[in-house]
């Protein structure tokens, strides 16, 4: 027969109350911890959801606020005419949702998709041979409609640098020209072309006009009742304005010239060693006359993306 100590008991009851004491403090620290710990996670995936956001905020420039476009111009019947016939001009611009306010997210998926059903104009393709044996070719398009006010125009298009007819910008544009009853003759800049091969050692350079100037003057001979209105691009916006100044027989049946995204502006670079190098040291300012009235409206207009040389580029061909 055992016989228990009281006193012994009484301890050993006392170390498992302890002991389940210690336990339940433990499991309850435990789920005090685990109840804490998702409440931290919460805060740091809110503070990273809030980041992102204004990254994205701030690279798209989704604050920037909309407005007319700012325009530059000498007050006269010309400027007053455009203002008059394109009102969208002075409208407020709403650029697409989301990312349409930032240029670098256009240039990037630009970069990586191009156009999206981006035309195919179909036209034919000349070649003129130069003095020095260079082949220059120009591809021409007839209008898919009749001019608005039944005029026959054709559009001389000069593109950016070492771009061609084949480009997407220049089909979507020529496309638009010719269903609004323009013919178009596009230049392809001297070895742009990766089909045609060139038969001179030289190919486009920055300050010549001599393939721009062929091309013209073919469509002036082929079409003698057309006018002109000539279209540069980027390095063709310098070319052409170059080509106008040049002499004044070049300006002969030209209604207007359109310089687009022209990499500079002559009149503040008039008097600089490079600009004065490139132009062969004869910059002057661009002027146009009609019927008799001095200097007309177009050429204060248009001034400020013209100039004037008295000779060709001396050092266009290498």
């Amino acid at each position: 027969m055992e016989i228990w100590d009281p006193h012994l008991l009484s301890k050993n009851y006392c170390d498992v109350m302890a002991t389940w004491g210690n336990v339940h403090e433990i499991k309850m620290n435990a789920m005090m911890e685990t109840s804490e710990l998702p409440a931290v996670f919460d805060g740091v995936k809110l503070a990273a959801v809030a980041a992102v956001l204004y990254v994205i905020v701030r690279c798209l420039n989704l604050k920037s606020p909309t407005a007319p476009p700012d325009l530059y111009f000498q007050d006269s019947g010309l400027s007053r005419f455009l203002l008059k016939s394109c009102p969208l001009l002075t409208k407020e611009y709403i650029p697409p949702l989301i990312w349409g306010k930032s240029g670098h997210i256009q240039t990037a998926l630009y970069g990586k998709m191009g156009r999206v059903r981006s035309p195919h104009p179909y036209g034919h393709r000349k070649f003129i041979t130069m003095s020095d044996g260079a082949t220059s070719t120009f591809d021409l398009f007839e209008p898919l409609a009749e001019h608005c006010v039944g005029d026959d125009i054709t559009m001389v298009i000069c593109p950016g640098i070492a771009n061609h007819s084949e480009k997407q910008y220049i089909r979507t544009f020529v496309d638009y020209a010719q269903k609004n009853g323009y013919r178009c003759a596009v230049l392809n800049h001297l070895g742009a072309l990766p089909n045609i091969e060139l038969t001179s050692p030289r190919m486009f350079t920055y300050g010549c006009t001599w393939e721009f100037g062929a091309m013209v003057n073919y469509i002036k001979k082929t079409y003698p009742l057309t006018q002109l209105v000539v279209v540069g691009f980027s390095l063709g916006g310098n070319i052409v304005c170059k080509y106008l100044g040049e002499t004044q027989a070049n300006q002969e049946k030209v209604l207007c010239c359109v310089s687009v995204c022209q990499g500079y502006s002559a009149l503040r670079l008039e008097g600089s060693e490079p600009f004065q190098h490139w132009n062969g040291g004869s910059l002057a300012s661009f002027t146009r006359r009609w019927s008799g009235e001095g200097p007309s409206a177009a050429a204060g207009a248009t001034q400020e993306f013209m100039l004037r040389t008295k000779k060709q580029v001396p050092t266009a061909l290498p």
